[in-house]
C-alpha cells in the first residue's frame, strides 16, 4: 500500500482569529477510532464551539463534532466525545503553563491529514473585547479601499 504524502485540510476555525489574539501555534496529533478517521477522510468535521483543556499533565480536545461514519456499525463512535491530544513533552509544558496564567485559552485553528496522519493546529488565545473586534474589521475595510483605490488609479 502506498503511503499518503502530503496536506490535506479537512476544517477550519474561522472565527477564532476574529475572536481572539492568536499568540502561538502548535500541531499536535489526536488520538482517533477507526470511524472517526474514515468520516474525516469523508471530510466530514466541525471545530466550531471546540477548545482545548488540561487534564493532570494531559491536553484534551472537547466539543469538536466528527459526523459518525455512515457505513459504521455498532462500533460507530459518538460525535462529541473527548479527544486526547498528542505532544512532546516540552511543548505540552509549555501550553500548560500558557493557559494557567489568567485569560489565556487553548483553541483549535484547523484541522487536516498530513502524511496520512490526523493533525489539529493549537494556538494559545486571548478573547479580544468588541472594540478589538470593530477596530479589526475598520482596518480591513480601510485597506481594502486603499488596494481597490490603488487598482483603479493604475487603470
Amino acid at each position: 500500500m502506498v503511503k499518503q504524502t502530503g496536506h490535506k485540510p479537512i476544517a477550519q476555525n474561522r472565527k477564532a482569529r476574529h475572536d481572539y489574539h492568536i499568540d502561538d501555534v502548535v500541531e499536535a496529533g489526536l488520538v482517533l477510532t477507526g470511524t472517526e478517521v474514515k468520516s474525516l477522510r469523508l471530510g466530514r468535521a466541525s471545530l466550531v464551539d471546540a477548545f482545548a483543556s488540561v487534564r493532570g499533565n494531559e491536553l484534551w480536545l472537547q466539543n469538536m463534532h466528527i459526523p459518525e461514519y455512515t457505513h459504521g456499525t455498532w462500533t460507530n463512535h459518538e460525535p462529541r466525545r473527548i479527544r486526547k491530544l498528542l505532544l512532546h513533552k516540552d511543548e505540552m509544558q509549555k501550553l500548560i503553563k500558557a493557559v494557567e496564567q489568567q485569560g489565556v485559552s487553548l483553541i483549535p485553528l484547523s484541522l487536516y491529514f498530513k502524511d496520512g496522519y490526523a493533525k489539529v493546529e493549537l494556538a494559545t488565545g486571548r478573547g479580544k473585547k468588541d472594540y478589538d473586534k470593530r477596530h479589526a474589521l475598520a482596518e480591513r475595510q480601510a485597506d481594502r479601499e486603499a488596494q481597490r483605490a490603488l487598482s483603479d488609479r493604475r487603470r
